[in-house]
């Protein structure tokens, strides 16, 4: 029998002078809800509560850790306060907007702009479910990734990663804003450091190395999420995890399905980001916005009947073996 999530925060619990109004979302990792500041403006408070640590009942406030966990969760703690500090002093309209950070009830709340609108995930499943030729057109993915390697490439100037980017994890605004979310610093060292902790990434977004205890992260593992999500915007579907990839790699076969759909750069650039291996993909976030800035260059190279007729053997062996 699986162990029970810990409770979340009743609704008119006061932490750090918010009211929480009600439970947005939870996770592996924490709780996040709607609250009301003292002017009545409304928040997102994101409260520390790793699950496979922690332990709490209805109406209690303090999170219970048994003695053999307490290291690794103030381990977890520290991390998530870490990130807090450095998300406070970052103020990009693509990166969410940390207000305020504080201790209570021996855990970490990070308060946050509340914003209104959808994930990029809702938008995809819904362009999905229409069947269009194109799942989002190629100057709407453009201008999207555009917005959100500007904000990225800040928090890499910060000496930050986000380690969690997935369109579940950004957010358009009812203003049409691209916001980068839930940033996995905690969950990365945790997922690392603790022996029973399953790591929780998302199959298809996490990068080779986050699965290897001795990968060397950087810039170029936010840079392969980039990529998984703009192949996410083109086909409407996640690419294969990357042990499977590992095994045996589809991507290139999956991506000439895209050819005269989307451009020969778009498609060559999102190849690029999800090289296996971490040197072979852009360095840096500059080096992927110059490259995903050459929309004069669009080509489209149509499939000759040869390669149709190969692809099309392909996809029903593929099938076949699944």
């Amino acid at each position: 029998m699986s162990k029970p999530k810990p409770a979340p925060l009743p609704s008119g619990t006061v932490v750090g002078g918010y009211s929480i109004v009600k439970k947005l979302a939870a996770g592996g990792f924490g709780v996040v809800y709607l609250a009301e500041g003292e002017k009545q403006q409304l928040v997102a408070i994101k409260e520390y509560l790793p699950a496979s640590l922690a332990e709490r009942s209805p109406g209690e406030l303090t999170p219970r850790v048994k003695p053999d966990k307490q290291p690794l969760y103030r381990l977890g703690l520290k991390s998530f306060f870490e990130e807090g500090r450095s998300l406070a002093q970052i103020s990009h309209p693509s990166v969410v907007s940390v207000l305020n950070f504080f201790r209570e009830n021996e855990t970490v709340y990070m308060v946050m702009n509340y914003l209104q609108g959808d994930t990029l995930q809702d938008f995809i499943v819904t362009a999905r479910d229409l069947k269009r030729d194109k799942v989002f057109r190629e100057s709407t993915i453009r201008s999207l990734f555009d917005e959100i390697l500007r904000g990225l490439r800040i928090v890499h100037q910060h000496k930050m990663l986000h380690l969690d980017i997935k369109p579940a994890n950004i957010f358009v605004t009812n203003e049409n804003k691209a916001v980068m979310l839930d940033f996995g610093a905690a969950r990365e060292v945790l997922s690392k450091e603790g022996n029973f902790i399953r790591p929780m990434y998302t199959p298809g977004f996490a990068a080779p190395e986050m699965y290897r205890r001795d990968g060397t992260l950087g810039p170029w593992t936010d840079i392969y999420a980039i990529g998984a999500c703009i192949y996410a915007c083109m086909q409407g579907y996640p690419p294969n995890d990357a042990p499977q990839r590992l095994e045996k790699d589809r991507l290139a076969l999956s991506l000439s399905r895209l050819r005269n759909v989307y451009s020969d750069n778009l498609i060559e650039v999102t190849e690029w980001c999800m090289s296996l291996d971490p040197l072979s993909r852009p360095q840096s976030v500059f080096a992927l916005q110059k490259e995903l800035s050459r929309e004069t260059e669009r080509r489209y190279t149509k499939l000759s009947f040869g390669e149709r007729l190969k692809l099309q053997l392909e996809t029903m062996k593929t099938g076949a073996k699944a």
